[in-house]
This record gives C-alpha cells, structure tokens and sequence, in this order.
C-alpha cells in the first residue's frame, strides 16, 4: 500500500505507543476528531492520544488507502470492548503534516 509519507509516520508512531512521536506529525492548529470530541492542536493531539494509548494499547493495521478521499480504513487492535475494530481515518494534509484527522467508523 502506498501511504503518503506522513500518514505511514503516524501509524509506526501510534504502534510504537510514541505521543509526542504521533503529535510531531500534526500541524502547530490541527484538529483531531474521535468519538464525538475535538482535539485542537498538537498539545491537545499529544495529551489525548497519549491517554488513548494508556487506556488502549491500540495499534494499527492498514488495510486500504484511498488516495482520492485521502482516507486509511485500518483495523484497530488493543485492551478496548469490540477489538479489534475497523475504523476510517479522514485525513487532510498540509505542507507534509496533517492538518485534520476525523476517525469514523
């Protein structure tokens, strides 16, 4: 699968359980969506993933790329009801980083 450069970054950091790591991937004014709250910011992004992998010990798997829509569907495994879970992941880039990411399912 041919992730953009980014993105392929954001899911090694994510298995490696590295938030600051997964934060640097993010814009200085991104937005993370997920599960039905917003996180602005790379301070925010790195204080709420860093509790997600606390709690979860998720990692990803990537399964598809969408390169239109620019969007990764990626099985989600970890110590959460339901595991594993496919989960869509809405990315919009800028400059090389992410400035937007809305997980859905």
């Amino acid at each position: 699968m041919n992730l953009p450069r980014i993105i392929a970054e954001l899911v090694k950091k994510q298995n490696n359980f590295d938030s600051a790591a997964y934060a640097r991937c993010f814009t200085e004014t991104a937005v993370v969506f997920d599960e039905g709250k917003t996180h602005n910011g790379k301070a925010e992004i790195e204080q709420w993933i860093d509790k997600s992998n606390k709690e979860y010990n998720a990692t990803m798997e990537p399964l598809n790329y969408d390169e239109k829509e620019n969007m990764l569907s990626a099985e989600i495994s970890g110590s959460f009801p339901g595991s594993p879970v496919i989960l869509k992941f809405h990315f919009q880039l800028s400059n090389g980083l992410i400035q937007s990411l809305k997980i859905t399912e």
